[in-house]
């Protein structure tokens, strides 16, 4: 997959507003703008590829140094979210660690604070392509979880239904006046939804990517993350 770099992202806000409300079979969710999704009525948040740990994973991979806080401000934005919201449930749908290596290695004062987050409320980890076996703190490791009408899951499988997915670590482009801004995005459908990358570093797969254009259906939506959030119809590839 063709991952976009952060350094082609600009941070300009396209408003001021927390989310985007859509419905997916009855549940009435909303695509954050911090790009965590939020089911009020469940009183659930959903965050995807966390990728926690990816600078110690980098420079225990191949020796190349990358700053290393993006750990802290991946965990500093979802305590924003929690301290917000209340969640009764967190639901993490893969790829929350860069590897499995990367959660048994989190410096101390980051796992204190991770397991501080998860105290007094279900916390649900999905297995990913970089984590798949169980990692060594507290919650739920799971394939996949159901609750409702949907399922939550890493990677979207065809032809599923009522299904919330990550994975892709979308992001879509954005014309204004002279010149073209990136950012990660939510896509919508009829069917499901594929959250961005809530991590720090994370990169991204444009929306009009082959892969993309094959999971999600025609009537599709991006929701752009930010300061803010926006709506756009999807690009597809050409």
């Amino acid at each position: 997959m063709n991952f976009l770099p952060n350094e082609l992202e600009t941070h300009d806000d396209f408003g001021m507003n927390q989310g985007h409300m859509f419905s997916l079979y009855g549940a009435q969710l909303t695509a954050r703008a911090s790009g965590a999704l939020w089911w009020a009525h469940r009183r659930i948040l959903c965050v995807s590829d966390l990728h926690l740990g990816k600078s110690d994973r980098i420079a225990r991979r191949s020796g190349t140094l990358m700053p290393p806080y993006e750990t802290s401000d991946t965990l500093l934005r979802l305590e924003s979210e929690i301290v917000e919201l209340g969640p009764a449930v967190v639901i993490c749908l893969g790829d929350s660690f860069d590897d499995l290596a990367a959660a048994k290695t989190l410096p101390s004062n980051e796992a204190i604070w991770l397991s501080r987050l998860q105290e007094g409320r279900e916390w649900i980890w999905i297995e990913g392509n970089h984590d798949p076996g169980p990692v060594e703190f507290a919650g739920s490791h799971v394939a996949e979880y159901c609750d409702g009408p949907l399922a939550f899951r890493h990677i979207a499988l065809d032809r599923a239904e009522a299904e919330v997915s990550g994975h892709y670590h979308p992001k879509t482009f954005v014309k204004l006046s002279k010149r073209t801004i990136s950012r990660p995005c939510f896509l919508y459908d009829d069917k499901r939804v594929i959250l961005p990358a809530f991590g720090t570093f994370t990169g991204g797969l444009r929306s009009d990517s082959r892969e993309l254009s094959k999971v999600m259906q025609r009537q599709a939506f991006a929701v752009l993350t930010g300061q803010g959030s926006h709506v756009l119809p999807m690009e597809r590839e050409k």
